[in-house]
């Protein structure tokens, strides 16, 4: 029983780690080297992320990776043994409802959950106990997505196994939840500003958090601590006063 726990772990340790490279890669790839001379007034660093740094990074992320996936095969497990509110058929309308409900309700809740988590992980005594091997990449690169202490990648993936006990969900976008939270995170810590200048003066869209926003975190440690929206941060005064100069500046026209 054990070895075949472990050999399925293994093997989405794999899948989640070759995605993560796949992900932070091809991203510093095309938008880092490919975009650099069109986008460089959005780059708010330029050499950072060679040689040790990203090495760390990566070494990092092999270990939350392996994690993640003993939390991923738990997730499993728990679905087999008819325990959570995963579905796969679309036999009526609730289920149509919460083919659309249950990923916004996931959204919303891992918001909640991870933001003050978050403001959790910044209290002396935890934080350098917790998050701070997280913030050692002060200037971070697209490496940076999973590079955290094992126990933040526990108090994040244990959200995983509690939203699918809780929370109706298709399976398929159960899936499609995990690749969008990989993009995330790799979007935030590239060091560039993807989000068009138009997007600050579109209601649906301004609310998101993009490199610049994550990017102030990293840099004013006691700002920013969303993970997809800014809303728990402006309600609770805790977005940078600097963040829409910054992203303004970062989007003018070159």
């Amino acid at each position: 029983m054990l070895g075949h726990w472990l050999f399925w772990v293994g093997a989405l340790f794999v899948v989640i780690f070759v995605r993560y490279l796949l992900f932070s890669g091809l991203y510093h790839y095309l938008l880092r080297l490919k975009l650099r001379e069109r986008l460089r007034h959005r780059i708010f660093h330029y050499e950072v992320g060679a040689g040790a740094q990203v090495q760390r990074e990566i070494r990092r992320s092999a270990i939350v990776s392996l994690i993640f996936a003993a939390f991923g095969i738990l997730v499993l497990y728990l679905w087999q043994a008819g325990h959570t509110k995963l579905f796969l058929n679309l036999d009526g309308p609730r289920d149509f409802f919460w083919l659309i409900a249950g990923p916004v309700a996931f959204l919303m809740a891992q918001e909640t959950y991870y933001y003050w988590i978050h403001r959790w992980m910044h209290r002396p005594g935890i934080y350098e106990r917790v998050h701070r091997w997280h913030h050692e990449s002060i200037e971070t690169t697209a490496w940076t997505a999973f590079s955290f202490h094992p126990l933040e990648a526990v108090l994040q993936a244990v959200f995983l196994p509690l939203s699918v006990l809780i929370i109706p969900m298709h399976a398929l976008a159960f899936l499609t939840l995990l690749a969008i939270m990989t993009l995330s995170a790799t979007i935030n810590h590239a060091g560039i500003e993807v989000f068009p200048a138009s997007w600050s003066r579109i209601p649906l869209v301004r609310g998101l958090i993009g490199a610049t926003h994550h990017d102030a975190h990293h840099k004013q440690a006691k700002y920013n601590f969303g993970l997809y929206f800014t809303f728990w941060d402006k309600w609770m005064g805790t977005e940078s006063p600097r963040f829409r100069e910054q992203f303004r500046r970062f989007t003018r026209p070159e």
